[in-house]
C-alpha cells in the first residue's frame, strides 16, 4: 500500500514540479481571468446576487474604465494584499527574537521537557493553539516546528508539513475561539434572517465541535505524519549538506543566558498580565462598542499582528542585552532587517498575488462561480445528509480557487442557510458544514496564499523544494484532515450531540 502510495505522490511531485514558479503561475492566472473577463462580458447570466438583488454581470477588465482602475490601483493591490503586511512585521519581531538567541533558548528548554515520542502531537498541539494569533503564526511556528522535529532525530521538513497542516487545514478546530468565530456567526446569522426575522446564531454555536475536531486532527496528522511523510522524506528528500541544522538536545545555556532566559520570559508574562488587565474592563478601549473583545471591530482583534510583533521583539530585545548578544542599537536593527532578506521572493509574489485577487474579484467572476455552483446544488434536491454533503464537496473544490473563509462565507451565507432552512437543515449544522470543508483543503491548494513562505522555510534544508513537492507531500494531510473533520461533523449528527451553544441540527420555522 505504501509502495502504491508514494509512487502516486512521487507522480504528483514530479509533474506538478514542471509547473513554472508559483509568482508566474498567478500571472498566468491573472491573464486567464483578464481574457476570461472579456468573454464572459458578452454573456447574460441569469444568476441574481442574494444580497444586492441585482443580476451577475461579468466585468470586461479590458474596457477602458476598468483596465485604467487596474492600473491606477497596481500599487494599491499590492499594499493591500492580506499576508504582506503580516507577514513584514511579524517577521520583524520573529527576526529580533531569533537574532538575539531567544528562540533558540526556548526551543532548547522545550526539547528538555518534551520526550522525542512525544514531539509530534506536541507539535500539532501548539498549531492547533495557534489559532488565537491567525495568520501571524505563519511566520514564526513553522521554523520552530522544524526545529523540534530535527532535535528529537527526525526529518525538519515533517515538522514544517506537520504544522503547516494543524494550522491550516485544521483551522476549524480549536480550544480557544477565534476572530473568525463572530465573523462567520454575523454572515450566518444575516442570512437566516432573510427567512426567519427573528432567529438568533450563537457565535459559538460550533464551539462543541471545534473542541472535539482537535483530538481529530492531532490524530489524522499524527498518523501522516509518522507512518506516511516521515518515511516518504527520509527516502525521497535527504537534507542539503549545506544546510544550518543544530540539535537542541546537544545544547545548553550557560549561566548568562539562562539568567538571561527568566528575564525574557517574565518581561512576556508581564505584558501578557498588562495586556489582560487593559481588556479586562468592560468599557476597555481594547473592546468593541458591544463590549465584545473577539468581534473584528474590537482594538484587540485589530492590533493582533502588532501584539505578536511586541511578544516576540521586546522580550527578544530583554533577552539580547541581558546575555550581551545585542550590544548597540545597530545590533538590534541587524538582527531586524536579518530575516526580511529571506523574503524578496514572497514580497514579489504578493505583487503578482495582489493583481489577481482583484481582477477576479472586480470582474465578478468568483461571485459567479459561487452562485453558479450553490445554484445547482440547490436543484439536485437531495436527502438533508447527502445535501450537507454536497455543501461540503463544493466548497472544498471551491476552496481550491478561493481561499478566504469568510469572503466565501460573505456569498455563500446568503445562498446555503436560507437554503437549507428551508429544507429544515438549521443554520448552525450549514455553518459547520462549510467551516469543515472549508479547512482541509487549504493545505493542498497552491492558490493558499503561504503557500510560497511554506515552500522558502522547506527550501532551507532541501533546495529543491517546488510547488509540486509540496501539493504532494500535503494531499495525505489534505485527506487526512477532511476524514477527520468531516467524520467529527457526521459522528456529532449522528449521536445527537449539540455543535454548540443554543443549536440543533433542525430548523422548524414556519413559512
Amino acid at each position: 500500500m505504501n509502495k502504491r502510495l508514494y509512487a502516486i505522490l512521487n507522480k504528483i511531485e514530479y509533474y506538478g514540479n514542471k509547473l513554472p514558479d508559483i509568482t508566474i503561475m498567478f500571472l498566468i492566472a491573472f491573464f486567464i481571468v483578464m481574457v476570461l473577463s472579456f468573454f464572459l462580458s458578452f454573456i447574460d447570466f441569469s444568476y441574481i446576487h442574494p444580497v444586492s438583488k441585482e443580476q451577475i454581470v461579468v466585468k470586461n477588465m479590458f474596457a477602458p474604465t476598468n483596465f485604467a482602475e487596474l492600473i491606477s490601483r497596481l500599487m494599491i493591490n499590492f499594499i493591500s494584499f492580506p499576508a504582506l503586511g503580516l507577514v513584514l512585521v511579524a517577521t520583524l519581531g520573529v527576526s529580533i527574537a531569533e537574532g538575539s538567541g531567544y528562540i533558540r533558548a526556548i526551543l532548547i528548554k522545550l526539547t528538555k521537557i518534551v520526550p522525542d515520542k512525544l514531539v509530534v502531537p506536541v507539535v500539532i498541539f501548539i498549531s492547533i493553539m495557534c489559532h488565537i494569533v491567525s495568520d501571524s503564526a505563519y511566520v514564526f511556528l513553522m521554523p520552530i516546528a522544524a526545529a523540534m522535529y530535527y532535535s528529537a532525530g527526525r526529518h525538519p521538513i515533517a515538522g514544517i508539513l506537520t504544522s503547516f497542516a494543524a494550522l491550516a487545514g485544521g483551522f476549524s478546530a480549536s480550544y480557544i475561539p477565534s476572530v473568525v468565530d463572530p465573523l462567520m456567526q454575523e454572515f450566518t446569522q444575516n442570512a437566516a434572517r432573510t427567512i426567519d426575522v427573528n432567529y438568533n446564531v450563537n457565535v459559538l454555536c460550533n464551539y462543541f465541535l471545534s473542541i472535539f475536531s482537535t483530538f481529530s486532527v492531532i490524530a489524522a496528522c499524527w498518523f501522516v505524519s509518522a507512518k506516511i511523510i516521515e518515511p516518504l522524506l527520509e527516502k525521497t528528500m535527504p537534507i542539503d549538506k549545506d544546510a544550518k541544522l543544530v540539535n537542541m538536545q546537544t545544547q545548553s545555556l550557560n549561566e548568562i543566558e539562562n539568567k538571561a532566559f527568566y528575564k525574557a520570559t517574565f518581561s512576556f508574562i508581564l505584558m501578557a498580565v498588562l495586556l489582560f488587565v487593559a481588556c479586562y474592563p468592560d468599557d476597555s478601549v481594547m473592546r468593541a462598542k458591544d463590549g465584545s473583545l473577539t468581534s473584528g471591530s474590537s482594538n484587540l482583534m485589530k492590533a493582533l499582528v502588532p501584539l505578536v510583533f511586541l511578544f516576540l521583539a521586546i522580550p527578544g530585545y530583554v533577552y539580547g542585552k541581558a546575555s550581551k548578544s545585542i550590544k548597540s542599537s545597530k545590533d538590534l536593527s541587524t538582527m531586524a532587517a536579518s530575516s526580511l532578506n529571506t523574503l524578496t521572493t514572497f514580497i514579489v509574489f504578493c505583487f503578482v498575488c495582489g493583481q489577481f485577487l482583484y481582477v477576479f474579484n472586480a470582474s465578478n467572476i468568483s461571485t459567479l462561480l459561487a452562485i453558479s455552483g450553490a445554484t445547482l446544488l440547490k436543484a439536485m434536491n437531495m436527502p438533508s445528509t447527502l445535501t450537507i454533503f454536497g455543501v461540503i464537496i463544493f466548497t472544498s473544490f471551491l476552496n481550491i480557487f478561493v481561499t478566504s473563509a469568510t469572503s466565501k462565507w460573505a456569498i455563500l451565507s446568503v445562498v446555503f442557510v436560507p437554503m437549507l432552512m428551508l429544507l429544515d437543515i438549521s443554520p448552525e449544522l450549514t455553518q459547520a458544514a462549510y467551516r469543515t470543508s472549508d479547512s482541509a483543503v487549504n493545505v493542498m491548494t497552491p492558490l493558499f496564499p503561504f503557500y510560497p513562505l511554506v515552500i522558502g522555510y522547506c527550501q532551507r534544508y532541501y533546495k529543491n523544494t517546488g510547488v509540486g513537492t509540496l501539493v504532494s507531500l500535503m494531499l495525505p494531510y489534505g485527506i487526512g484532515l477532511f476524514v477527520a473533520l468531516v467524520g467529527s461533523l457526521f459522528f456529532f449528527w449522528a449521536l445527537g450531540i449539540p455543535l454548540g451553544f443554543d443549536t440543533g441540527y433542525d430548523y422548524k420555522g414556519e413559512f
